[in-house]
């Protein structure tokens, strides 16, 4: 699989990842077995977590599965801390609580440094420079060796990438940022993705397939075996079922037809070749669908495929997303 450098970084990352939001909860060890060897066996490098999936039993598992699977060395291991299960506060980004998830993270992958350590989402409570420090503090006590923001908007994403890069030496740069973006969900390309770009930000899109909805599989139905179907990830797709999202879905599976390949396919490989875009992180439930999805590696969309898809999916960006004079 091609590698990428994340962001204006010297890491590099397989430019496919693999998300472990279901691990420890609806994939089980034996399928995150399964996953983990065809991702390592196709190339694949960086793997996806967060101390809050699975209540950190993703994180866990994916530990084990380092012990005797995968050696440590060959996978570039990223994950999030800063989400808490409380109602009144759902996002703490406070020093003390960052550094301290940060160690059980550790604990619970069985390492002594991960490769990348994301803020899971802005606190608005906390100041931004203390959830920065935190950052710092990761890198230069070792625990990280990289370190990015997840869920930040664009001015928020600006701010933090630019108070980094103010004091060079001392500060670490952001090497990535994490946030939703597919043929189904383009808001990134608003703000954040200029910001990202002309900051030298890589992007790890989450959600690439339009959380499953671009496989083309809720065309004519919702499968029973679905995230579409199940309780508590019913709400998370159910957004993405309305006429606006079955034009695009129409769109990309004629473009699959034209190309002979799959709607995955088309939908996979159109946000991986986006411009400013690292790694597309893919949460597959099992090793089939992964291999389904890490067979995109030989496919380049043609251009006139892109273009139509592009318009297809266009969203609607006004005044001042677009040059006022033009308006």
């Amino acid at each position: 699989m091609e590698q990428r450098h994340l962001g204006r970084t010297g890491l590099r990352v397989s430019r496919i990842g693999l998300g472990t939001l279901t691990w420890g909860r609806d994939t089980d060890e034996h399928d995150a077995a399964d996953m983990l060897k065809a991702f390592w066996e196709a190339g694949g490098t960086l793997v996806d977590t967060a101390d809050v999936y699975g209540a950190g039993e993703a994180e866990y598992l994916l530990g084990q599965l380092m012990e005797g699977l995968v050696p440590r060395r060959d996978l570039v291991i990223s994950t999030k801390a800063g989400s808490v299960p409380d109602p009144d506060r759902r996002f703490d980004g406070s020093r003390g609580h960052l550094l301290a998830a940060l160690d059980a993270s550790l604990a619970r992958l069985g390492t002594d440094y991960v490769d990348l350590w994301h803020v899971h989402a802005f606190d608005p409570e906390t100041p931004l420079e203390e959830t920065l420090q935190a950052l710092d503090l990761a890198v230069s006590s070792g625990r990280a060796r990289y370190v990015g923001v997840s869920n930040f908007c664009g001015w928020q994403l600006a701010k933090a990438a630019t108070w980094q890069l103010a004091a060079p030496g001392t500060r670490t740069r952001l090497a990535a940022t994490q946030l939703e973006y597919s043929l189904l969900q383009r808001g990134v390309e608003r703000e954040v993705l200029p910001a990202a770009l002309d900051l030298g930000v890589g992007l790890l899109p989450s959600s690439p397939l339009g959380r499953g909805v671009l496989t083309g599989k809720y065309r004519n139905s919702t499968p029973v075996d679905s995230r579409g179907a199940s309780e508590h990830l019913a709400p998370f797709v159910e957004p993405y079922l309305d006429d606006t999202a079955t034009r695009i879905v129409e769109a990309v599976t004629t473009a699959a037809d034209g190309l002979a390949v799959t709607p995955l396919q088309v939908a996979l490989a159109w946000v991986r070749d986006r411009p400013g875009v690292a790694a597309p992180i893919v949460g597959a439930r099992t090793a089939q669908q992964l291999t389904a999805a890490l067979s995109v590696e030989a496919l380049s969309l043609p251009d006139e495929i892109c273009r139509a898809l592009d318009d297809v999916s266009a969203p609607v960006h006004r005044y001042p997303d677009h040059d006022w004079s033009t308006l």
